[in-house]
């Protein structure tokens, strides 16, 4: 009796298609079973979530009265809508609202250059330096709000009621423990 016959059977009962078919379902039953891998994210594992205080500045906010902004919707106390990277990330308290004067660079006689206020009216132009604060994810490259790292000079789009600008981030921080 031969090992194959005609049709491709093993001693004249298998079909050798059907065997390797099933050889191939049973590895992959065993590799399911016996070898799962890992399970779950590792990232979700160890997450610290703390206190964040993160400073923006916005340079050249073109706003007609800066005061209104920020009596109407743009104050300390308040809370703005955070968007990093076209992704909305929720909203951080408002810690403090300060507009920055407006300077220029003038030359002097000596080849030196001095900054002074900028003495030209009707400017609707602003500069403004901002706290926000709120929670993030403390991870080992960083603090993380939603889904996005904060670092300096991240842009962060923040929108309310009345507004919808840009600013960069310039300074982060945690707040650490106090407890020993």
């Amino acid at each position: 009796m031969a090992i194959l016959d005609s049709q491709g059977r093993l001693f004249g009962k298998i079909n050798l298609l059907d065997l390797g078919a099933a050889l191939v379902i049973l590895l992959v039953l065993i590799g399911i079973f016996f070898y799962p891998g890992t399970s779950g994210s590792v990232a979700q594992v160890n997450n610290v979530v703390k206190p964040v205080e993160v400073d923006l500045i916005v340079r050249g906010l073109n706003v007609r009265d800066p005061e209104q902004l920020f009596d109407n919707g743009f104050k300390k106390g308040g809370k703005t809508n955070v968007i990093i990277r076209n992704q909305p990330h929720g909203s951080l308290d408002i810690k403090s609202v300060q507009q920055l004067p407006r300077t220029m660079l003038v030359p002097q006689p000596d080849g030196t250059l001095k900054e002074f206020t900028d003495p030209r009216p009707n400017q609707f132009s602003t500069d403004i330096l901002l706290t926000l604060g709120g929670k993030a994810t403390i991870r080992p490259d960083g603090p993380v709000v939603g889904n996005s790292k904060l670092k300096i000079g991240n842009p962060i789009e923040l929108e309310g009621f009345n507004y919808n600008f840009n600013a960069t981030v310039i300074d982060v921080r945690v707040e650490n423990d106090k407890r020993a």
